[in-house]
C-alpha cells in the first residue's frame, strides 16, 4: 500500500491525504471541485474546505478517478458514496472513511460499497477526529475495523504514525453504527446547549444516547464492547462537546432558534447527522430498536416538530433501568 488514492477533497479527505503523506505514502487526492484541485496543485492548500493548513507539495490532486493505486480511501459524504463508488473500477483494498447510513436502502457504507465495487475488499476507519487537527499532525487515535484482520493490519501499517494511531478491530458493523449515530446525538447535544438546559442534561443525553447506539449496533450484528471504544464513546464525547463539530454546532444554532434551512444555506461542509437522523431512526424501526433521542432529532429536523414540546416528551418518558440494552 505505497500508492494511495484518496477519494474526496473535503476537509476529512484532505486531512487523511496529509496524514498518509506524513506516513510516507505516495498520495493522489481526487476532488470534485476544479478549484480544490487547482489550489492543492498550485498553492498546496485547500482553502475551500481546510483553510490555513499547508499541505506537502508531494500530494497531487486530480479530477480523474482512474488513477492507479495500491489502495483507496473513500472519503465522500455518505449519501453520495454509492454514486462515486460506482465510478471506481476498484479491485484493490478500500478503506471506508465516511460515516452514515444510506437513506434509500438503510445500508451501512460497507454494504453500499460492496454492491458498487464487488471486486474490492473493505475496511472501516472511524473514531474521534477533527480534520484540522489530523491535518496538522496533532495526536489522534482511531478505530480501523475489518473482518479480514490481515487487511486491517495492512492499512494500519500504511497509515499509522506516531501521532495518527489506528487501533485494530474485527467489528466493522459496530464501528460503522457508532460513526453514524454519534452525529445524530451531537445535534441533540447542541440543541441542549442552545436551549441552555445545562451540563447535567448534556451528560445525561450522551449517556443515554450511548445506550441507543449500543442497542442498534447489537441488533445489526455488531458488539456492544466496540461502542465503548474510539468509534463509539470516543467519537461521541468529541462530537458532543466541541463547536468544531459541524453537527454539534448545527444543533446549537437550532437550539438558539435558527431555522435548519438557513443554517444549511450558510455552510459549505455537510453535517452528516441531518441525513443520518432519518436513516438511523428508520433502521431502528426496521430492527425493532427503541431510540427515542434519535427519533426526537429526526422529528425536529424532518417532521416539523417543535423543540420545546419534543424535549418535554422525552422528559416525560417512564423511568427505566440503566442497563445499556434498556
Amino acid at each position: 500500500m505505497q500508492r494511495l488514492l484518496v477519494v474526496g477533497g473535503g476537509a476529512w479527505g484532505t486531512a487523511l491525504a496529509a496524514s498518509a503523506r506524513r506516513a510516507g505514502r505516495d498520495v493522489v487526492l481526487w476532488a470534485r471541485e476544479r478549484e480544490v484541485v487547482d489550489a492543492i496543485n498550485r498553492a498546496h492548500e485547500n482553502p475551500l474546505f481546510l483553510p490555513g493548513v499547508r499541505l506537502d507539495p508531494a500530494i497531487r490532486a486530480t479530477e480523474a478517478l482512474d488513477e492507479p493505486a495500491d489502495a483507496i480511501l473513500l472519503v465522500v459524504p455518505s449519501q453520495h458514496l454509492r454514486s462515486v463508488a460506482e465510478r471506481l473500477d476498484a479491485r484493490c483494498p478500500v478503506l471506508i472513511c465516511a460515516k452514515g447510513i444510506e437513506q434509500k436502502t438503510l445500508r451501512l457504507m460497507t454494504e453500499v460499497a460492496a454492491e458498487a465495487m464487488p471486486k474490492a475488499r473493505f475496511a472501516v476507519l472511524s473514531g474521534p477526529t477533527f480534520a484540522a487537527e489530523v491535518a496538522r499532525g496533532l495526536p489522534t487515535a482511531v478505530t480501523l475495523a475489518a473482518n479480514d484482520l490481515s487487511l486491517g493490519k495492512a492499512f494500519i501499517t500504511a497509515l499509522g504514525t506516531r501521532t495518527f494511531r489506528p487501533y485494530l478491530s474485527d467489528d466493522p458493523i459496530g464501528a460503522e453504527i457508532g460513526g453514524a449515530v454519534k452525529n445524530v446525538l451531537a445535534i441533540a447535544c447542541g440543541i441542549v446547549v442552545g436551549r441552555k438546559l445545562g451540563d447535567n442534561a448534556r451528560a445525561a443525553l450522551v449517556t443515554r444516547g450511548l445506550a441507543e447506539m449500543v442497542r442498534l449496533a447489537v441488533a445489526k450484528g455488531g458488539r456492544a464492547e466496540t461502542l465503548m471504544g474510539l468509534s463509539g464513546l470516543g467519537d461521541l464525547v468529541l462530537t458532543c462537546t466541541a463547536l468544531q463539530s459541524r453537527n454539534f454546532s448545527l444543533g446549537v444554532a437550532l437550539g438558539e432558534g435558527k431555522r435548519l434551512a438557513d443554517i444549511l444555506a450558510s455552510r459549505r461542509s455537510i453535517a452528516e447527522g441531518v441525513d443520518s437522523a432519518a436513516s438511523v431512526t428508520a433502521l431502528a424501526r426496521r430492527l425493532g430498536v427503541e431510540m427515542p433521542i434519535a427519533a426526537a432529532v429526526d422529528a425536529i429536523l424532518h417532521r416539523g416538530a417543535e423543540i420545546d414540546p419534543t424535549i418535554e416528551a422525552l422528559l416525560s418518558r417512564p423511568f427505566r433501568s440503566e442497563r445499556m440494552n434498556t
